[in-house]
């Protein structure tokens, strides 16, 4: 072992005291999952399966959902073999609870101090190992790799921030990267900085998220939520993050001027916030309810407050235009295809760094329109709601881009192919038949308050 990994698992064999007592706040303050926390430590709550077992690895809710069309996939095609999932967080382990297929079931992953990586591989024996996107935890990569345990990664990518900092520790990460047979990244930018922090085989097919299955909605409460809504108008904000909920409540005051009745629904990326969120909205004179408290959708509502895991997909079926949160305070963006897959008309803000490639795709079919501050916010959704025409328009082609990546599946499990068909044969022929992107409508300046039109 080369001195920076044995340097960090002396380092965090030390540090397992304090590892433990941080996951028992972190329990207590429910980021942890308190009757499960026996997993972080390595100790399995659920038997190996018998036969072949691959480990797919997601930190969070995104990357989860965009394992699981690869995973259904996996699965019908091989029928032989077992999938275990295991992600990171609360969220995540709630929304796999009732996506997985059968013959997938998830754990938490350990936390990367030595024993518990032990005793997490000790019981599971993975036969694949598939991590997805920059969940890059030494101990655990390393030691599944010295087990002789093939890795690959699958829709790889590394932010700006991350790649700066793998760059000053080469001793800790070309040995990492080392432990990955083949290395999926989402597009030739991030193959290229996979390729410079010393990843061996790399090479790009496209992003899983383009693939993934449109989000799930619970027909009975799409249904009680039309009546309610009862031909309002009415837009959604998804995946936000603190401030961008206060330029969404601007934006509403502002699109209620020209449209009466308006109901804009908020969904905050992180549910947890909902309580303080409702206060926070409450306080600049909007009629709020909690989805998450049954508050009732009253006919004067102002703002439905979803703070709810896994509905999402009820909401982009609700709304039809859609912005996409992350996208005004730098965090990046999140997915814009789960909008684009439910007949809506998409609105972000500058930077979707996260999901560049996506972003462009839409942005050049005329499918998206670029905001930047609360009067561009307004001034967009306004005239979207008043042109039910463009809004159809916008949100068509938003469709037929976001059909366009579906054979992203298709390109990965192509390329992961050598290695699980060691594991059993696959029993039917791969099928790609991704649509084209449609003619572009025309493009549009990112709006600002300072040259937007009413």
């Amino acid at each position: 072992m080369s001195f920076w990994p044995a340097l960090y698992r002396a380092a965090t064999s030390a540090a397992s005291p304090l590892v433990r007592r941080i996951l028992n706040t972190r329990a207590r303050r429910g980021k942890e999952d308190a009757t499960r926390l026996g997993e972080r430590l390595g100790i399995p709550s659920l038997p190996r399966p018998a036969g072949k077992l691959v480990w797919l690895h997601a930190a969070s809710v995104g990357e989860a959902q965009s394992l699981l069309g690869l995973i259904e996939r996996m699965l019908a095609d091989r029928p032989e073999i077992e999938v275990l999932m295991t992600t990171g967080t609360v969220a995540s382990a709630r929304l796999l609870a009732d996506r997985l297929p059968p013959r997938a079931r998830h754990q938490y992953v350990p936390v990367d101090l030595p024993r518990a990586i032990d005793g997490f591989l000790d019981h599971w024996r993975p036969d694949l190992a598939i991590w997805v996107e920059s969940e890059l935890w030494p101990n655990l990569l390393l030691a599944t790799n010295r087990r002789g345990t093939p890795m690959l990664l699958a829709n790889g990518r590394l932010s700006a921030g991350s790649l700066a900092r793998w760059r000053a520790l080469p001793g800790l990460s070309r040995p990492l990267l080392g432990c990955f047979a083949l290395c999926l990244a989402q597009d030739e930018a991030q193959a290229a900085r996979f390729r410079e922090l010393g990843a061996p085989a790399v090479e790009s097919v496209g992003d899983l998220k383009t693939g993934a299955a449109p989000l799930a909605a619970d027909t009975a409460a799409l249904c009680k939520l039309r009546q309610q809504i009862a031909g309002r108008p009415v837009w959604l904000a998804a995946s936000t993050h603190p401030g961008e909920e206060e330029i969404v409540a601007g934006a509403h005051r502002r699109i209620a001027q020209r449209h009466p009745g308006l109901l804009t629904i908020v969904v905050p990326r992180h549910p947890v916030r909902g309580p303080g969120l409702s206060e926070t909205l409450r306080g600049s004179a909007l009629r709020v309810a909690r989805r998450g408290a049954e508050e009732p959708l009253a006919k004067d509502t102002d703002i439905y407050l979803a703070d709810t895991l896994g509905e999402l997909g009820l909401f982009f079926r609700l709304a039809g235009i859609a912005f996409i949160g992350g996208s005004l305070v730098d965090k990046g963006g999140h997915n814009p295809f789960e909008a684009a897959r439910l007949d809506c008309a998409i609105l972000h803000g500058p930077d979707m760094a996260n999901c560049a490639a996506m972003g462009a795709a839409l942005d050049s079919a005329g499918a998206a329109l670029t905001v930047i501050d609360v009067d561009g916010v307004a001034a967009t959704v306004s005239r979207l709601l008043a042109d039910p025409a463009e809004r159809d328009a916008r949100a068509r082609a938003a469709a037929q881009v976001a059909a366009a990546g579906n054979g992203a599946v298709e390109a990965v499990l192509a390329r992961f192919a050598p290695w699980l068909d060691v594991l059993a044969p696959r029993v039917r022929p791969p099928v790609i038949s991704p649509e084209p992107i449609p003619a572009p409508l025309p493009r549009r300046r990112a709006v600002s308050g300072a040259d937007a039109r009413p």
